[in-house]
């Protein structure tokens, strides 16, 4: 199967199954028409398409503890599910062969960002808003949150290891889910370590394009490594 066939995600299951299949799956859309499940998505399982509360946008925290996929920021600050089997190799590729340590003492990481990293890795996993308070990111306090979360996820430092949400007393849930933070090394642990530096950063971007060939057929590279980049 490719992008480009007609297809309809009805459901949890029906996403389970294009994330295994395709490896990559963009949450929105983007330069690369058809490729998101925004445009795969059967209208009453996205954000207002019914008065549901099960639909896209809810399924994310149970897609990644049933698929132990990795979920992120990694598509141009856009939001997409990557395969366990395809992260390492995406993380490769993105970090550039460096875990964050040798990255910061090569010049290649913000203080900023290095702060805001060893503060995630101390407590992941850990929700968004405690991780705010923990590093005083409030008015008056320290700012650049959001931009340093962002690139850390671009990067592959961090990913998303489950969405919480608020409950009622009768234990309802209600609200959007809330991003509770971790690092692959911790989420996969030796299944990441033992990968994800196995290749070359240039082999393992090789691998990527095949996939992503077989996935988008037809579309020239130069607009694959523009979404990749």
């Amino acid at each position: 199967m490719t992008f480009f066939d007609d297809f309809t995600i009805r459901s949890i299951e029906d996403l389970i199954s294009a994330i295994e299949e395709y490896g990559f799956v963009p949450f929105f859309e983007n330069e690369i028409e058809g490729f998101s499940i925004e445009e795969h998505i059967a209208p009453e399982c996205w954000y207002g398409g019914s008065d549901s509360f099960w639909d896209a946008w809810e399924w994310k925290g149970p897609v990644i503890r049933q698929t132990r996929c990795a979920y992120g920021k990694f598509l141009r600050n856009k939001a997409m599910y990557i395969s366990a089997k395809w992260f390492p190799d995406f993380a490769n590729f993105r970090r550039d062969g460096y875990d964050f340590d040798a990255r910061f003492e090569d010049g290649l990481a913000s203080y900023d960002d290095r702060d805001l990293y060893e503060l995630l890795e101390a407590n992941a996993p850990v929700l968004s808003k405690s991780l705010k308070k923990l590093g005083n990111y409030r008015k008056g306090g320290k700012k650049g949150f959001d931009s340093s979360i962002t690139r850390l996820q671009k990067q592959c430092y961090v990913i998303t290891n489950d969405f919480i949400y608020a409950t009622d007393k009768l234990g309802n849930e209600y609200g959007w889910g809330i991003a509770e933070y971790t690092t692959p090394e911790k989420f996969y642990g030796k299944k990441f370590t033992d990968k994800v530096y196995k290749r070359t950063p240039e082999e393992s971007l090789e691998r990527i394009y095949k996939q992503f060939r077989k996935i988008l057929p037809g579309v020239e590279d130069e607009w694959i490594e523009k979404i990749l980049r």
